[in-house]
């Protein structure tokens, strides 16, 4: 059975290939800040997908939205190269609307998690914000290869909270847990997904 976490493994698809070197262009950044900064927001990322799947109607919402725009032509493999070539090129489709999948996933928040992802990586909150956004569709597409397919929602939650657990044995488990509280009470609870919405990323 494979241990790795998805953060880690989408990381190491991104290290493998011109992933890293991509993004570092893109933001200005060198390569020692593109590795720290994209290995700290792939967690978020996910871990935050894995409080909103945490829900059974949070986790089927996720999969039909996998379903529907990520899974790509053919169902062929994660196409890492080609997939952020159209995200940094603006192509302009839903897969790959980073601010759009942001705003599902964070709802009202997303300016508070660019910010506390900068506090973590030392990036101005704009630099962070638009790393979230490049990212956000290709966790989406690794997320559809990985589970869409199937169909399996309960399969997908599981994987996500393993994510969200992962994410706060890192560190980033009160950053994840202040953004996502919605209603203020100090955990992110039902009651904050409700706030979320319950069309969560569905457009």
């Amino acid at each position: 059975m494979n241990t790795q976490s998805l953060a880690a493994s989408l990381f190491q698809q991104l290290q493998q290939g011109q992933g890293l070197q991509q993004v570092s262009q893109q933001l200005g950044l060198d390569s020692s800040q593109t590795t720290q900064a994209v290995g700290s927001a792939l967690p978020l990322l996910l871990g935050a997908m894995g409080q909103n799947a945490s829900e059974p109607q949070g986790a089927q919402s996720l999969l039909n939205a996998l379903q529907r725009d990520h899974l790509g032509g053919g169902g062929g493999g994660f196409d890492l190269g080609g997939l952020l070539g159209a995200v940094l090129g603006g192509s302009g489709s839903g897969a790959t609307d980073g601010a759009g999948i942001l705003g599902h996933v964070f709802g009202g928040q997303q300016p508070q998690a660019a910010e506390l992802l900068g506090q973590k990586t030392g990036l101005d909150s704009g630099t962070s914000g638009k790393l979230l956004a490049i990212l956000a569709p290709i966790v989406m597409s690794f997320l559809a290869q990985r589970f869409a397919q199937q169909g399996n929602a309960s399969e997908l939650s599981t994987a996500l909270g393993q994510e969200a657990q992962h994410a706060g044995n890192g560190g980033i488990g009160s950053l994840l847990g202040g953004v996502l509280d919605q209603d203020g009470d100090g955990q992110f609870g039902a009651s904050d997904l409700l706030k979320l919405g319950a069309g969560l990323l569905k457009r």
